[in-house]
């Protein structure tokens, strides 16, 4: 997944990808039609759906197999791997875990101090990233 994420920086065209592609390589919307077998209609409703996003995947991919391209599809984590996603929610319910118990502790008054506190919070995050209970995700 590392490998896509400069991908995150790539911007969708304004226009959507299928009208930027077709446009820039100089295709009309009834040479694409074509090659699909739609009309140019069917062509200017594809690209209106790509743009505000209902167009199926499926779309995509015979648009692409048209324009002699291949649809690229895939997820990209936003904190860069999928590691530094587990290790941010472990460290969450880790801290909602220690922080509660260190709560009960200081209303009986046997409070802990900010350290020990995070120490937990790292030992508590390192077990559940181990092993990775199904509540990590709730």
């Amino acid at each position: 997944m590392l490998g896509f994420a400069t991908l995150k920086q790539v911007a969708v065209p304004p226009t959507g990808w299928i009208k930027a592609i077709r446009t820039a390589i100089g295709m009309s919307m009834q040479q694409l039609g074509n090659k699909l077998s739609v009309s140019k209609q069917g062509i200017l409703d594809m690209e209106r759906r790509e743009k505000d996003g209902s167009i199926t995947i499926r779309s995509l991919k015979e648009i692409g197999r048209a324009l002699d391209m291949q649809l690229v599809y895939g997820f990209i984590p936003n904190d860069g791997s999928l590691n530094a996603l587990i290790e941010k929610r472990a460290t969450e319910l880790a801290a909602k875990i220690v922080l509660r118990t260190s709560n009960t502790m200081k209303l009986e008054d046997q409070g802990n101090t900010n350290q020990r506190i995070e120490k937990a919070i790292k030992e508590r995050a390192e077990e559940i990233k181990n092993e990775m209970p199904k509540i990590l995700w709730d």
